[in-house]
């Protein structure tokens, strides 16, 4: 019997696979909770392969796999789910990965996000918000959760720009457009430039990538718009950061004095093994915009973010990721050695656990 597409499709939902790994000549593959499964159903042919681009994807799809080497796209199957596909060439072959993005965007709450920060997030009128983490480890799915529960709650415009359109949001009480770079506009450039002549209040980016869309994005927080985006970076420190290297240094003060006044939110996340779920929970670093992250942002003490979290704990609900680790053990979802393994610190989280403090780290996380 052959390749069947749509069986891995099948076999992949039964097993809640985020991804669905496809290589020519090889048996289809799964990742499940992070961990790559592979299958015994037949694997498919280079041929096979290129077919499903060109059935699946815009129509240069499969030119442009041959041409440049890769292209992004999505679809999406009736009764099983929406899908992100990058295809790509390697090494004579052909390859597919394709990310299961659910039909239903889940909440905070079920997503074990820290309720009491999302629900501000979702109730800013303007600022940048930015998540951030490494592949793979639910940001976008984070942000789908944040864009929904705006759209669900508030009667206000929205735009995404999305490199491909993942999860699809529902209209009222807000109005949602949702544009694809390469098939609703051109590139994120000319996208960016329309969105502030269509009268949005909240513009969701799928990722801020380069210099060209960050600028835009502090633009467009500092002329009253709300911005949600994505980056790829492992904490608060390292985001703030790497916003400054899109910036030749001549620039960096004024960068500094954007990002303290509009920047409102910071949450880095990596996903951790629980034992009460059987899945990945995620730990959340949170920076909010206190007075005081504001004066390091201003200043540009990006060492100093630390302590601000920590400090920032008990009246603001800021957290480092030692205190969300913190918090997940106590609450029985991961295992003590789970958590030190995520750690970027984790001398200071074992001392942490066991109830001493290190520096100005005093305080046990904050509620969820």
């Amino acid at each position: 019997m052959g390749f069947d597409f749509d069986a891995v499709l099948a076999a992949a939902a039964l097993k809640d696979a985020s991804d669905i790994l496809l290589k020519s000549d090889v048996c289809p593959a799964f990742k499940v909770d992070g961990r790559v499964v592979f299958t015994q159903m037949a694997p498919p042919n280079a041929a096979e392969l290129l077919q499903l681009v060109e059935t699946l994807g815009p129509k240069d799809a499969a030119t442009r796999v041959k041409t440049t080497g890769d292209c992004d796209f999505a679809f999406e199957r009736t009764g099983l789910a929406r899908y992100r596909v990058n295809a790509f060439r390697h090494s004579g072959g052909v390859g597919l990965v394709l990310r299961q993005v659910k039909a239903h965007v889940p909440s905070f709450r079920t997503l074990h996000l820290p309720e009491r920060q999302f629900e501000s997030f979702a109730k800013l009128q303007r600022g940048l918000v930015l998540i951030t983490g490494v592949t793979g480890s639910g940001k976008s799915t984070t942000l789908a959760s944040l864009v929904n529960a705006i759209t669900s709650a508030r009667a206000v415009h929205v735009i995404t720009l999305e490199d491909p359109v993942e999860f699809r949001f529902s209209d009222g009480p807000a109005i949602v457009h949702q544009r694809e770079v390469g098939v609703d506009m051109v590139d994120w450039r000319q996208g960016l430039r329309a969105a502030m002549r269509e009268a949005p209040d909240v513009v969701m980016l799928g990722e801020i990538r380069d210099s060209e869309s960050m600028e835009a994005a502090l633009a467009a927080a500092e002329t009253g718009h709300l911005v949600l985006s994505t980056m790829h970076t492992v904490n608060a420190m390292q985001t703030v950061e790497r916003i400054m290297t899109f910036f030749p240094p001549h620039q960096h003060e004024l960068v500094r004095l954007q990002l303290s006044l509009v920047l409102e939110g910071v949450v880095s996340q990596r996903l951790v093994a629980s034992v009460s779920t059987g899945r990945r929970v995620p730990a959340t670093e949170v920076l909010l915009a206190t007075p005081r992250v504001r004066e390091i942002l201003r200043l540009g003490r990006t060492k100093d973010l630390e302590h601000a979290l920590q400090d920032g704990a008990v009246q603001y609900g800021t957290q480092t990721f030692n205190m969300a680790l913190k918090t997940l053990v106590d609450e029985g979802m991961v295992t003590a050695d789970e958590a030190i393994g995520a750690s970027d610190a984790p001398d200071d989280l074992r001392l942490l656990l066991r109830g001493v403090s290190r520096g100005s780290e005093r305080r046990s996380a904050p509620a969820r």
